[in-house]
């Protein structure tokens, strides 16, 4: 399976793009929608796309990013479970924003995480993009798990990500992917504005 996930399926731009790339492109997009929609199948179709690309990243010699695929499966898990009981008396979640001492902890985890992956990708692996790629896997994880509790100001982590993803993937050749964050970069915008969106009406009729 893994070898034929790791095959040819399109030529991107000159360069071969496997069948596990292809197959979260397309998985990536539907689960970026549905979450912006709130939809909760984003959560076991998000699981299903951090799989695949967990086998492209690590062929591609990504490993920060391809071991962050492991954590993202668990904060699918916690945000499918969230989204259903983490609310007041274990209802749903709704969407607000993300208080200061919830920024203060997000800002020393990021600062932490990516001293400390800079440090191992550096001495410890043959990672050639070091810095980036543990910059992007923080950001990556604070976004992931800002959307598990519904924060709004997640969507501005994920496009601070993938404003660094982008030509990140282009450097190693992962075109397919690359369009896919330019993709996801949009679909970030929209985001954040439904859930601005959302949060807007919760409050206009909380009064009543």
């Amino acid at each position: 399976m893994i070898d034929w996930l790791n095959s040819p399926a399109v030529v991107t731009f000159g360069v071969p793009t496997s069948w596990a790339e292809v197959l979260g492109f397309g998985t990536g997009l539907l689960n970026v929608g549905l979450l912006v929609r709130q939809h909760i199948l984003n959560w076991p179709l998000g699981i299903l796309n951090v799989l695949l690309l967990m086998v492209v990243f690590w062929s591609a010699g990504l490993y920060a990013d391809a071991g962050l695929q492991v954590v993202y499966v668990l904060l699918g898990l916690y945000g499918w479970w969230a989204w259903l009981h983490g609310g007041r008396d274990r209802s749903r979640l709704v969407v607000r924003h993300t208080t200061r001492p919830e920024w203060l902890g997000l800002a020393l985890a990021g600062l932490v995480l990516t001293g400390g992956l800079w440090l191992f990708l550096d001495r410890l692996t043959g990672s050639t993009v070091p810095l980036a790629d543990a910059l992007t896997t923080a950001l990556s994880l604070l976004a992931t798990y800002g959307q598990t509790r519904k924060l709004v100001e997640s969507w501005w982590i994920w496009i601070a990500a993938d404003l660094i993803y982008i030509p990140l993937y282009g450097h190693k050749g992962l075109w397919l992917t690359a369009i896919l964050y330019v993709a996801f970069l949009t679909l970030c915008v929209l985001g954040l504005r439904s859930w601005r969106a959302a949060l807007r009406d919760r409050r206009a009729v909380a009064p009543a």
